[in-house]
């Protein structure tokens, strides 16, 4: 069965696995789920991930979820730019997640990037997630 939202997939899991309290999550692979990994990992969100294969030869994300005093450090975790709805902002409108102490994943042409490094080089694109 083909999946419409696969980015939209990860983030779910990452919400129920940090309600579960796991350490450490699976999901399928994909060069998009790994940038926005990349962008979580650099801003503190998760611990780390690494790319496997499962036992029928797929390509795996594994994900560690990072948790603060048996919290999860990340509070709210949601899909922007969706399949049916996609989301396009210029630098001057990308949004500041609660002032600033989240921060909102934006797709540009120079990649995938937080919102705060888009506006330091000064380009727009496609808002894809928000964090706190």
């Amino acid at each position: 069965m083909s999946m419409s939202d696969p980015l939209g997939d990860m983030l779910t899991r990452i919400r129920n696995g940090q309600g579960a309290k796991k350490e450490v999550i699976t999901c399928p692979a994909s060069k998009l789920r790994g940038r926005v990994l990349d962008v979580l990992k650099r801003e503190g969100y998760i611990r780390g991930w690494s790319e496997t294969k499962n036992d029928r030869g797929h390509a795996e994300l594994q994900i560690e979820l990072k948790y603060d005093q048996g919290q999860p450090v990340i509070q709210e975790i949601s899909r922007v730019s969706k399949p049916g709805r996609r989301v396009y902002v210029k630098v001057t409108e990308i949004p500041r997640v609660y002032n600033g102490l989240g921060i909102a994943v934006v797709s540009t042409p120079n990649g995938v990037m937080a919102d705060h490094e888009a506006r330091e080089q000064n380009v727009g694109g496609e808002i894809l997630c928000r964090i706190f």
